[in-house]
């Protein structure tokens, strides 16, 4: 039987729908990538995220490379059906900046600059293989 979830998205003109991870402990926002239907199913049938890579053009699973996978909590859909918010026990951190959220850097516009708000978790060198 299909999951229930499965027809009621709504779908981009390229099959995509954008899909916000949120740290289920803390609330905090993690990420946002993009998820397809295969890419849902995946993550329905393992409990672990699955995206799709838009510059890569496939399904990629969340710490795939690194370790720092997602198990996913809870799958919500906005009113619109048309966007998903995944909340997940995040592992080590969500970035592959070495940050634990992809939404490390703050804007002040008193000063007009940018400022990292995050300290780094681990080294991206150390964990992705380079050049390849």
């Amino acid at each position: 039987m299909e999951a229930k979830i499965l027809e009621e998205l709504k779908l981009d003109e390229k099959g995509l729908i954008p899909t916000i991870v949120q740290d289920v402990k803390g609330n905090q926002v993690l990420m946002m990538a993009y998820m397809n239907r295969d890419s849902l199913e995946r993550t329905l049938e393992t409990g672990y995220s699955h995206f799709f890579s838009r510059s890569r053009q496939r399904i990629w699973m969340k710490g795939e490379e690194s370790g720092h996978r997602q198990r996913v909590k809870e799958i919500l859909l906005d009113c619109d059906r048309d966007t998903l918010l995944i909340r997940v026990e995040q592992e080590v951190a969500a970035c592959h900046t070495g940050h634990r959220s992809c939404f490390f850097t703050r804007y002040d516009p008193a000063s007009n600059q940018l400022e990292e708000v995050e300290p780094l978790l681990f080294d991206p060198r150390k964990v992705y293989c380079q050049g390849g």
